[in-house]
């Protein structure tokens, strides 16, 4: 299928294929197409108007009916469609946080986002699994310093979180403060011990199990590293030293910044 912003790539996961749509934007956002024997379950829709369009035209392609779409950490092109959302996240995407930072992405890109989704919301209880597609969804409780989103275990094979874990330098805006090292490494040593074969997120796209096992190795040398070094610089220098040449160093200054404000 032609692609002139994106990327696709698909996973045959034997019950049902994942689709997984890299959009390339200026947030790293990825989005998803789970497809059943005779239906499909969007999750993430793209937030900006180029990729809405070739998601949308992929989408109809697969000629199949949508039965579902979920938006769980991610507000996105959904438009007019119904939309299911873990519970409590449709209430904080109208609070100050969620507002704030949707007004920042306005006032950085405007034109190019798309317009704000308008159709019915329903809400869906952690520590329950729907079926939709011929698959399974279990919703859970996701890391603990997050936004109230869901960790959704699909299928039993892909495990799907606010961030895929990466090979790479974490970004402050998943690590904000000293408390969410911790969260973090919770949550990701939990999707071990889920069964799944497949990590995904709403930031990056589709990772294996060895991806889980450096983020939690890393995040724990983070922790060591902060609680022997006393400034931000300082942190920063040791943790380029522990990891030599390793992915998304340009970050590491304004991680340094939240871990020790």
């Amino acid at each position: 299928m032609a692609q002139t912003k994106g990327r696709f790539e698909v996973h045959d996961l034997g019950s049902y294929k994942l689709h997984v749509y890299y959009t390339n934007d200026a947030l790293g956002d990825a989005s998803y197409i789970i497809e059943g024997k005779d239906a499909l379950i969007t999750m993430e829709q793209p937030l900006f108007k180029d990729n809405v369009a070739e998601f949308d035209t992929y989408l109809s392609k697969l000629d199949k009916p949508v039965e579902k779409r979920i938006t769980d950490y991610h507000v996105g092109g959904t438009g007019k469609h119904d939309v299911v959302m873990a519970q409590g996240m449709p209430e904080f995407t109208k609070g100050e946080i969620y507002s704030d930072m949707m007004k920042g992405f306005t006032q950085a890109f405007g034109d190019a986002m798309t317009d704000m989704p308008t159709g019915k919301v329903t809400e869906v209880a952690f520590g329950t699994t729907q079926t939709w597609a011929g698959v399974t969804f279990e919703f859970r409780h996701g890391a603990a310093s997050d936004f109230p989103g869901a960790s959704i275990l699909i299928g039993g094979k892909a495990y799907y979180t606010h961030w895929t874990p990466t090979k790479a330098h974490i970004s402050h805006l998943q690590i904000s403060s000293p408390a969410a090292i911790d969260a973090e490494i919770a949550e990701a040593e939990r999707s071990l011990t889920s069964g799944a074969e497949l990590f995904i997120g709403g930031h990056g796209g589709a990772a294996k199990r060895d991806a889980v096992e450096f983020k939690i190795a890393y995040l724990k040398k983070m922790k060591e590293i902060l609680a022997a070094n006393k400034s931000s610089q300082a942190f920063v220098n040791a943790i380029k030293k522990a990891y030599p040449g390793l992915p998304g160093e340009a970050g590491l200054e304004d991680l340094g910044k939240v871990l020790y404000q």
